[in-house]
């Protein structure tokens, strides 16, 4: 052998683009590109992440008719919500649409059901075309990361009013507003980042943490050196959620630590109240005021015009409710400026696609914990029982948030609705696949519901 010989390395096929690729890729297009940025030249604001999730949604159908690009087929719990949620939204748009409505009503109906239908189908190629646990989790760790990158920017704005939004206007984009949303609350600025406002800001940064927190125990019981980045990216997520100064992030956080110190085991929850309390004590010091801020959103909750504000809704529109109960009067017809902001998904959806529509968005959340739980209560593997209760946790912040303000109404919250219902389903049949290809039998649907429940489990 010779000095001038080549050396050779033997390394591994490269992976082609698949299903989770596409996925990382849409999560990414739909939380950095600020909310107010839309395609130039269409009149109905349609966002890029709009267009990517159609283009998810076309490649989905493509999928279903070949047996060869490994896409999912047959039942599954989440693939089944999100079909009855779609068909709920398109008997609403033809109940509503078979006589005259205001243009600018009708406008906006077509709007809310091309982004509807967007979302939902881009939870379907989720679910069908995210295929084995290791992608899973490349599309959970795509969101983390992400979201510390939004965090990031909502901190500039919080603590410098800076705002690298300005910066991020992309060739054939245009804002429909002037400015990113840097609000005032008490004496402190309430930032958005690249979302449509500070509560939403708050709710996307309260999803992610669970997530986050996930994999930081999980790296760190592993012994990895990645541990110190997830550990970073649950901060920094941590901090942007309380910097929005938002009540329904703080509420949806609350429920998240139930739900995940209801099934963690009680070593990881005793390392989680501590590490929690140590992180509360550090921003007493780095920021004076803040928790004094937000404790303050909830002792003067009855003197607060904003909850006062939303409860006077209720009567406005136990008369629309009475006229349209079982298909709303029209998704995406009850125009803010026209009639009056409705700060409850839930109310939103009861006025707009009747009791129908309502228990379609009520099912969508439930459907999709149980598909996680499901999952959870199939497996033995402990890092997939937690990764199922986290997802759990994670919809949970979004499940609440959906009662504190107009969820669906923000893009960045409702996709992460439907990916998350998305992944559970994926998780879901990945288990399943697992047990069929080691001849296992699955245990019985009531150990799904009681999967929540169970505490013991294998020491971290």
């Amino acid at each position: 052998m010779t000095g001038t010989e080549p050396v050779t390395t033997t390394t591994g096929p490269r992976r082609r683009a698949d299903g989770a690729t596409l996925a990382c890729w849409y999560v990414a297009v739909a939380l950095i590109v600020p909310a107010r940025l839309v395609i130039s030249g269409i009149s109905m604001s349609i966002t890029p992440a709009t267009v990517f999730g159609l283009g998810l949604g076309l490649l989905w159908f493509c999928g279903q008719l070949t047996t060869t690009l490994g896409t999912a087929k047959g039942r599954n719990a989440a693939r089944t919500v999100l079909f009855v949620f779609i068909v709920t939204q398109l008997a609403t748009y033809g109940y509503a649409t078979r006589n005259y409505l205001p243009p600018d009503e009708l406008d906006s109906a077509d709007r809310t059901l091309v982004t509807i239908l967007a979302v939902v189908v881009a939870g379907l190629a989720i679910c069908d075309g995210v295929r084995t646990l290791a992608r899973i989790e490349l599309v959970l760790k795509c969101i983390v990361v992400t979201t510390t990158v939004v965090a990031v920017i909502g901190i500039l704005q919080f603590l410098a009013d800076f705002d690298l939004t300005r910066y991020l206007v992309l060739p054939g984009l245009h804002p429909v507003t002037a400015d990113g949303f840097i609000l005032e609350r008490a004496a402190f600025r309430r930032p958005a980042a690249t979302t449509g406002h500070p509560i939403e800001f708050g709710v996307v940064c309260a999803v992610a943490m669970p997530l986050a927190a996930h994999y930081a125990f999980t790296a760190r019981d592993r012994g990895e050196r990645a541990a110190r980045r997830w550990w970073l990216c649950l901060a920094i997520v941590a901090v942007g959620a309380m910097v929005s100064l938002s009540r329904s992030a703080m509420l949806g956080l609350a429920l998240a630590a139930l739900v995940l110190l209801i099934g963690w085991p009680g070593r990881r929850r005793i390392q989680a109240v501590l590490v929690g309390a140590a992180f509360m004590v550090l921003m007493r010091f780095l920021i004076p005021g803040l928790l004094g801020t937000l404790y303050g959103l909830f002792a003067d909750i009855g003197n607060d015009t904003s909850i006062s504000g939303r409860t006077q809704d209720y009567a406005t529109t136990s008369v629309v409710i009475a006229q349209h109960p079982w298909l709303g009067r029209g998704l995406g017809t009850y125009l803010p400026s026209k009639y009056g902001p409705l700060d409850n998904q839930y109310l939103g959806t009861l006025v707009q696609n009747g009791f129908i529509g309502l228990f379609a968005l009520i099912a969508l959340f439930v459907v999709g914990a149980y598909a996680a739980l499901r999952a959870r209560s199939l497996s033995r593997n402990v890092h997939v029982r937690d990764l199922a209760l986290t997802l759990v946790a994670s919809l949970s912040v979004l499940a609440l948030g959906a009662a504190t303000f107009d969820l669906l109404a923000f893009s960045m919250a409702t996709t992460l609705a439907f990916v998350l219902v998305g992944l559970s389903g994926a998780l879901l049949r990945a288990v399943r696949a697992e047990h069929a290809a080691n001849g296992i039998d699955p245990p019985t649907i009531r150990a799904a519901l009681s999967g929540l429940l169970r505490t013991r489990s294998v020491k971290s």
